[in-house]
């Protein structure tokens, strides 16, 4: 191609692109004309804030404000308040990491010194649990162990940073 081509063919394309824009443009032009004759409408004021009025705090006999509510019952068994505490020192049992309902109890081993109850876990493994021994996730203290029933004792959160006991048992399933 010569030198002349290359400088003809891409003015032909722009003049062509060119063209092809200003065909068409009546309803453009309608619309402008409609958006242009409306008449305008009056805008409503922006409303007036109210003025900010400070609060005093006078204290009095009042609490203060910056210092959490301590219910009376908190007061009285908080972290070193009367009442039962879990022992948060001694070593988690294997039992202690699921919830009771998720144990079943299986049987019972009895020997000479001690009589056994048979627990299975989520993960299907049978562990075996005595007198004295935890499981549960509210630890549970294992109370007494018969041919049908386990029964524990828990340490139940009570809300106000203290602990209540409460009886749970663990029956047989068939």
């Amino acid at each position: 191609m010569s030198p002349l081509a290359h400088r003809i063919v891409p003015m032909l394309a722009l003049t062509a692109a060119l063209t092809a824009c200003g065909r068409g443009m009546g309803d453009l032009e309608t619309w402008v004309s409609e958006v242009k004759s409306r008449t305008s409408t009056q805008i409503e004021p922006i409303p007036q804030m109210k003025e900010y009025e400070a609060y005093a705090y006078v204290p009095g006999e009042r609490r203060d404000p910056f210092v959490p509510v301590q219910p009376q019952r908190q007061q009285a068994a908080g972290a070193g308040g009367p009442g039962p505490r879990p022992d948060l020192k001694r070593p988690k049992e294997a039992l202690e990491e699921y919830p009771l309902d998720a144990l079943r109890m299986q049987g019972i081993i009895r020997t000479p010194r001690a009589t056994f109850g048979l627990i299975k876990s989520p993960d299907g493994i049978i562990h075996r649990v005595s007198v004295g021994g935890y499981m549960g996730q509210n630890y549970g203290q294992v109370k007494s162990v018969t041919e049908t029933e386990i029964t524990l004792s828990e340490l139940v959160a009570d809300g106000f940073g203290g602990y209540i006991q409460r009886p749970a048992t663990l029956a047989l399933t068939q």
